[in-house]
């Protein structure tokens, strides 16, 4: 059994003071839930104190992207032991937005895989269509191409730890959502893609999430579906009330 994963991605918002304000509202909604990993990413500049107020809580912290080499001269640049330091379990790479507007490329992508997992950290791995590529009918294609290139030379005992984000590009923050069809069509030919390069084992493990403007409306038709072990969450997650609701979506 899959334990489901609920992410909150919060992008470019919250300063220190509403990170607090946040975080304070969101742990008496989510605090007993005991079925579902939750996991916020905050800004880089508010990750101390969102870690020191989630410590001994149910809620684990994520950065929103990291670099691949350890230390050196890459100003600007966060590494995976930085992240570590700072609390961080997890760590977003491959977002839509980190390789439409700052050069993330497939390769750059496995490159960040290898360091963060050599740094003990759990990737949410990030792959998915635009609109053209989907009007193409290349979906899967690009999501193969994906796939196999952001996780080659990674060992599948490693690759077991990966945790996989299915972002339809043209369903974020339009308000558009896949149906919940759509979005079981291409997390079955992901999990199919792990069977073909890995094993049936690894394929059937691995959490495979759904972002694409997730809302407290249709989080249940969606984790209704057969390879839908979670949820990352963009705009809903910047309200404790509608980021609970989908954590507790069971409930």
């Amino acid at each position: 059994m899959r334990r489901p994963v609920i992410a909150g991605n919060w992008k470019l918002f919250k300063s220190s003071v509403e990170a607090r304000e946040l975080v304070g509202s969101l742990l008496p909604l989510v605090n007993r839930t005991d079925t579902v990993d939750v996991v916020v990413a905050p800004v880089f500049t508010v990750l101390a104190t969102v870690r020191d107020l989630v410590q001994g809580t149910n809620i684990r912290l994520a950065a929103q992207d990291c670099f691949w080499e350890e230390e050196g001269a890459f100003t600007g640049e966060v590494s995976p032991k930085m992240l570590v330091d700072a609390g961080c379990s997890h760590v977003i790479i491959g977002h839509s937005e980190r390789r439409q507007y700052f050069g993330d490329t497939d390769d750059t992508v496995n490159k960040k895989l290898k360091a963060a997992l050599a740094a003990d950290l759990i990737p949410l791995f990030c792959v998915g269509e635009t609109l053209e590529e989907r009007e193409a009918d290349k979906t899967f294609e690009v999501i193969g191409r994906q796939l196999k290139k952001g996780l080659a030379g990674i060992h599948d005992d490693l690759v077991s730890r990966i945790v996989i984000a299915y972002e339809p590009v043209w369903a974020i923050g339009t308000g558009k959502t896949a149906s919940n069809q759509q979005a079981q069509e291409v997390h079955a030919f992901i999990r199919s893609v792990l069977c073909e390069t890995r094993s049936r084992t690894i394929a059937e493990s691995t959490r495979i999430l759904y972002g694409g403007s997730v809302k407290p409306e249709n989080i249940r038709g969606l984790m209704s579906q057969t390879d839908i072990d979670g949820a990352l969450v963009g705009g809903a997650s910047l309200k404790a009330e509608s980021f609970a609701s989908i954590v507790n979506y069971g409930g």
